[in-house]
C-alpha cells in the first residue's frame, strides 16, 4: 500500500504559531522529513518512533539537493508510510512546496497541504511593524531577496512604485543590491528599513535604518526586510520585546514530564528556554505496599499529596481497581504546592488542607492543631525521599505510611545535550527544582566542568535544594520564597 504525503507549514519559528492542524499531522507522522528553519521544540510532539530526517539548506551547505529530497519523499511514500514534509512558514511562500507537489503527482504518490503561518506576516508583526495601517499603508508585498540562477531580474521599477510596504524574504545577502535598486528606481533613500533576525523567537533582533543607511549595518541570516513608513510605528507597538525575560536564556533541568508548566510560563516571559532534563520519573511496577493502602484506605484519616507523579500514579491505580474519588470520602487530603492541587483538581478532589509556605516544618505546623495521635496518614511519594515530612509527622505521635510509588532516575540520554547547552552556549540562569535535578546535573555535566557555572545564576525551589547546591561549593543560589515554580519565576524576573 503506497503512504500518504503532507506538505506542512511549521510557522514563522515561535512555538505558539504552529496550528493545530499542522500539530495534529506532526504528532500522527511515521515520518517527518524537515528543515533547517522549522523550530526544533515542535519534534518534541513527533510520536514514539517516528523517524525524523534531516534536510535543511543554508547559504553553501545543503544537506541534499531539492532533487534529492523530492526523491526521499517518494520512497518514504512506497514504503507506505505517513510522510510529513515539514517546512518552515507557510509551505507555498517562497517554501519550493508546489515544486514538491508536482514531483509527487508526476510520481503518483497522494498528497495534502496544510498552510502555516509565514514569517513574511508574523515576523514584522513580532517586531511591533504592521505591515498595513490606515496612515501609512494600505497594501504589502512579499518578494524573494534571493532568485533562482539564471532567473530574470526582478522589476525594480515596478517594485518601488508601487507603494505600500515591501517584505523581502531570504534577501540578507543582497540587502545592499535591494536598497540601491530601489533608490536608483525612485523611492526616497530616507524610507524606513527594519532587518528582524530570527523573528518571533527569543533571540530577535531588530536593526532600524533607512535605504541609504542600513546595508552599512552587519546583518545576517535568517532574516525578512521590512521597507515602508510602517517602520516607524515599531518604537511605539513593539510588545515582544519588551517581555521581562525576553533576551534571557534559561536552563530547565526538570524531567520532561513535568517541565511543560515551567518552560511555557517562562517562555511567555520571553525567555528563551533550553532543556536539559536531569531526570527522568519511572513507577514503581507491581506495587504490593500501594495496592495494599488502597484496599485498607478506610483505615486512615489523611492523605498527603506533595508531588503531581504521586497524584497521576495513585489514582491510576485507584481506577484500575474499578474504585473512583467517592473512594476517598473518609480522608482529608493534603496537598504541597500549587502544581499538585490543580492535579488533583483534575480528578475532581479538591484539598482540605494546603499550607501557605510550601515546606515540610509549614505542612506539619498546619496539620499540628487538627491531627491525633490516634491519626492514620498515608504519605505515597518517591522514593527514598529527601522530604523531613515523615520525620516532623512522626514527632507529632501519629502514625504515618510512607509508600513508594515512583522513583527518580538520572536520565543519561540527556548527557551530551546538557554538555553541549553548558560548554557551548551563553547561559543567564539554570534551574533547580529538587535536590535530584541538583544531584543528576552534577554527574551529568561531570565536576571538571563546573567552573563554567561561575558567570550563571543558579535557581532553588527551597531550602533542601539550595542546601544539595552549596554542598558542591557551588555560589549560593538564587531561592524561591515558597517552594513554588512561581514563586522561582517571579525571583529571576526581581534579578533581572
Amino acid at each position: 500500500m503506497i503512504g500518504k504525503v503532507y506538505l506542512v507549514g511549521a510557522g514563522a519559528g515561535n512555538y505558539g504559531l504552529l496550528t493545530l492542524n499542522s500539530l495534529k499531522y506532526i504528532q500522527t507522522a511515521d515520518v517527518i522529513v524537515y528543515d533547517n528553519l522549522v523550530n526544533r521544540e515542535i519534534l518534541l510532539e513527533a510520536k514514539f518512533g517516528c523517524e525524523t530526517i534531516y534536510v535543511g539548506k543554508v547559504a553553501n551547505n545543503h544537506t541534499l539537493t531539492q532533487d534529492e529530497i523530492n526523491l526521499l519523499l517518494v520512497k518514504k511514500a512506497k514504503e507506505g508510510k505517513f510522510v510529513v514534509r515539514l517546512k518552515g512558514g507557510d509551505p507555498y511562500v517562497f517554501g519550493r512546496g508546489a515544486e514538491e507537489a508536482q514531483f509527487l503527482i508526476k510520481n503518483n504518490i497522494d498528497f495534502e497541504v496544510v498552510s502555516g503561518v509565514s514569517s513574511a506576516l508574523a515576523g514584522p508583526m513580532y517586531a511591533g511593524i504592521p505591515l498595513t495601517h490606515r496612515d501609512y499603508s494600505s497594501s504589502f508585498h512579499v518578494i524573494t531577496g534571493h532568485l533562482k540562477a539564471g532567473a530574470c531580474e526582478l522589476n525594480w521599477e515596478a517594485i518601488a512604485n508601487v507603494g505600500g510596504t515591501l517584505v523581502f524574504l531570504m534577501g540578507v545577502a543582497n540587502l545592499k543590491t535591494i536598497c540601491i535598486n530601489l533608490i536608483s528606481n525612485g523611492m526616497a533613500k530616507v524610507t524606513p528599513v527594519a532587518v528582524i533576525y530570527c523573528a518571533t523567537l527569543p533571540n530577535q533582533k531588530v536593526i532600524v535604518g533607512t535605504l541609504d543607511t542600513i546595508y552599512k549595518e552587519e546583518t545576517r541570516s535568517p532574516s525578512i526586510i521590512v521597507v515602508g513608513e510602517v517602520v516607524r510605528l515599531r518604537e511605539q507597538l513593539n510588545f515582544f520585546e519588551k517581555r521581562p525575560l525576553f533576551g534571557k536564556t534559561i536552563v530547565v533541568t526538570r524531567s520532561r514530564v513535568n517541565s511543560s508548566n515551567l518552560v511555557q510560563q517562562l517562555q511567555n516571559l520571553g525567555a528563551n528556554v533550553l532543556q536539559a532534563p536531569t531526570i527522568v520519573i519511572q513507577k514503581i511496577e507491581n506495587n504490593m505496599e500501594l495496592d495494599n493502602s488502597i484496599t485498607n484506605l478506610l483505615d486512615y484519616n489523611y492523605i498527603i499529596f506533595t508531588s503531581q507523579n504521586a497524584v497521576d500514579i495513585f489514582f491510576a491505580r485507584l481506577f484500575e481497581k474499578n474504585l473512583d474519588c467517592r473512594y476517598l470520602s473518609c480522608l482529608k487530603v493534603v496537598v504541597v504546592g500549587d502544581n499538585t492541587k490543580k492535579v488533583l483538581e483534575g480528578y475532581g478532589i479538591c484539598a482540605d488542607i494546603m499550607p501557605k509556605n510550601f515546606s515540610a516544618k509549614s505542612l506539619c505546623n498546619e496539620l499540628a492543631t487538627s491531627l491525633k495521635k490516634t491519626d492514620k496518614i498515608l504519605f505515597p511519594t518517591a522514593k527514598n525521599p529527601t522530604s523531613t515530612i515523615q520525620t516532623e509527622l512522626e514527632k507529632l505521635g501519629c502514625l504515618i505510611d510512607v509508600i513508594p510509588v515512583y522513583e527518580t532516575k538520572i536520565d543519561y540520554s540527556s548527557k551530551e545535550e546538557l554538555l553541549n547547552i553548558i560548554l557551548e552556549k551563553d547561559i543567564d540562569y539554570i534551574t533547580f527544582t529538587s535536590s535530584s535535578t541538583v544531584k543528576n546535573f552534577i554527574s551529568l555535566l561531570g565536576e571538571q566542568n563546573l567552573g563554567h557555572l561561575a558567570k550563571i545564576k543558579l535557581v532553588s525551589i527551597g531550602d533542601t535544594t539550595t542546601k544539595t547546591i552549596q554542598s558542591y561549593n557551588l555560589e549560593t543560589p538564587i531561592q524561591a520564597k515558597n517552594s513554588t515554580i512561581e514563586d522561582m519565576i517571579n525571583c529571576i524576573i526581581e534579578q533581572v
